[in-house]
């Protein structure tokens, strides 16, 4: 795989404390095919997919980053950027869609998205122009991007983005490559939909795939068949303790449920080993609590 490196550096003169963060930031592309890129940045992975006329731009990171992406995706193409397409609402996915947004851009989202901009006060401009329910088809000259919805996986409103033809596939944060994943339980995200949603990916791709995830490397479809069991496993296991009357503070401090893949790595990013067993118990309180 082709990897360019650039040095961006961040606006000089910026007063806002929450844009210090950014300061000395390195924006990394991944060339993934001829035509498709991966942005790696402060938020999560953006896709840029050169199409013969256009441009379709995978999630925009956060409004602080904005004027260096642009210059980034200018240093790709010089073809117009036409469609911006969010996985899902949260602000590192979403927080450059005003700052992108013109009257020549589409941004498209699931439904809830945009329900969920619009409860967080975004203005017009932030907003996703069309939504979808289950399935959306871009249709560009030289290829379709299948749009997919997958229920209440990170969040109620995922969806994953399928490059016919390029054979690429941005996940959004339904998949974090070989870390722990991140479950919004609070925007209907659970464990259970997270499986099922790998699993409709993994159907849906083959085994030469390339897959862009929302947090982590490049993967492939080996990496994404390996990362189902991991959660199966953990969800089998504190389904077990749940049965067996362990309370959540007993499951948050057993470290034997994820003792094996804590050494592989897997709670060292965002979410620790802690962290994914309560989380992962609680989703299953709440599912039986529903039923």
């Amino acid at each position: 795989m082709k990897k360019l490196l650039f040095a961006l550096p961040l606006v000089i003169g910026c007063i806002c404390a929450a844009q210090n963060k950014f300061d000395e930031l390195e924006v990394i592309t991944h060339e993934v095919t001829q035509n498709v890129y991966m942005l790696e940045g402060a938020g999560g992975n953006i896709l840029i997919q050169v199409g013969e006329s256009e441009v379709v731009m995978i999630d925009s990171q956060y409004a602080a980053l904005s004027d260096q992406l642009k210059k980034e995706i200018a240093r790709i193409t010089d073809k117009p950027l036409k469609y911006l397409i969010n996985t899902h609402h949260h602000g590192n996915h979403t927080g450059g869609n005003e700052n992108f947004n013109t009257k020549e851009i589409s941004i498209i989202a699931h439904s809830n998205v945009r329900n969920r901009l619009i409860e967080s006060e975004k203005n017009e401009n932030f907003l996703p122009e069309k939504v979808l329910e289950e399935e959306f088809i871009v249709s560009l000259i030289d290829e379709d991007d299948l749009i997919i919805h997958v229920h209440n996986a990170h969040t109620d409103g995922d969806s994953f983005v399928y490059l016919t033809q390029n054979n690429v596939v941005h996940m959004g944060d339904v998949f974090f490559n070989a870390r722990y994943p991140f479950i919004d339980l609070d925007s209907g995200g659970s464990i259970s939909g997270y499986i099922t949603a790998q699993k409709k990916v993994l159907n849906t791709i083959n085994e030469e795939t390339k897959i862009v995830p929302g947090h982590g490397a490049l993967a492939s479809y080996k990496d994404l068949a390996d990362y189902i069991p991991m959660l199966v496993d953990l969800k089998t296991q504190i389904q077990k303790e749940i049965r067996d009357g362990k309370t959540r503070e007993q499951v948050e401090k057993n470290n034997s449920i994820t003792k094996k893949y804590d050494a592989k790595g897997f709670g060292d990013g965002y979410v620790s080993s802690e962290k994914i067993r309560t989380v992962i118990y609680d989703s299953l309180i709440l599912e039986t609590t529903h039923k």
